[in-house]
């Protein structure tokens, strides 16, 4: 069976603890059509000498640039597969995850996007905070337009769509810090519906200096401002304003 070309970028900076781990997930995929791109922002932790240990297996640059959401665009300028994705240096992909995903494209030629169920590790590789992944699985089963403004379920490492997208969708939006992935969520979902995969594709890693544990307020309220940008329903913005209120108060517990 033909397997279209799936192109995988890990934007990069000072993640030289885990993103060994995150290439070998990718590579260990043994997917046969894949183009692997790491856009690195400049990294002086020791990444650089990771990225050349792999030098023939992968695409990558490294110099400064706007932040994560202008690194996945200069790795979605440099993509030449079917199928895109990006996954962040300290994330990992499931065993089979990119076959699984190229079967799925290659046999639903009308499908533009397609998210899959995702796990939450912590720094070691285990599994943390089970109920908010069984949270979001929920949710995604029963996808509609209307609840993702309403709480952003879609977990990210485990979103792939096609890269002619890109067309009429465009890029990542740069003036966006924390919640560009759930804003690009909303701008597809608005014209097309995804496809939703039940299975584990990825794993999403918190750790001390990840986005979702440092400035986790600042994502949600960012995503906030998303769901009222996007929104011109005054009851599913209040509906989305009490959902931030709430995981608030559950990550807040959590920490």
């Amino acid at each position: 069976m033909y397997l279209p070309k799936i192109s995988v970028i890990t934007p990069s900076y000072n993640q030289g603890n885990f993103i060994e781990q995150t290439i070998k997930s990718v590579l260990n995929q043994n997917y046969p059509n894949l183009e692997y791109i790491i856009v690195d922002g400049g990294s002086t932790d020791g990444t650089l000498e990771i990225l050349r240990k792999y030098d023939t297996k992968i695409i990558w640059k490294s110099e400064k640039d706007k932040g994560l959401a202008d690194a996945i665009n200069k790795g979605l300028r440099l993509a030449t597969g079917e199928i895109v994705a990006y996954i962040n240096s300290d994330d990992i992909y499931a065993t089979g995850a990119l076959e699984k995903i190229g079967r799925f494209f290659q046999e639903n030629p009308q499908t533009m996007w397609a998210c899959g169920k995702c796990k939450i590790i912590r720094e070691d590789g285990e599994e943390i905070f089970r109920s908010i992944t069984w949270f979001k699985n929920f949710w995604l089963k029963k996808y509609s337009y209307n609840k993702l403004l309403v709480i952003n379920f879609i977990s990210q490492p485990a979103v792939f769509w096609r890269r002619k997208l890109i067309e009429d969708i465009k890029f990542f939006n740069c003036n966006l810090n924390f919640a560009m992935d759930y804003e690009y969520w909303v701008r597809i979902g608005k014209k097309y519906n995804p496809a939703v995969i039940n299975e584990y594709l990825a794993s999403f890693r918190i750790h001390s200096k990840s986005k979702g544990t440092v400035s986790y307020s600042k994502q949600f309220k960012e995503e906030l401002n998303i769901a009222k940008l996007y929104s011109s329903n005054c009851l599913l913005v209040f509906l989305h304003y009490l959902t931030y209120i709430g995981i608030i108060t559950i990550y807040t517990f959590l920490k």
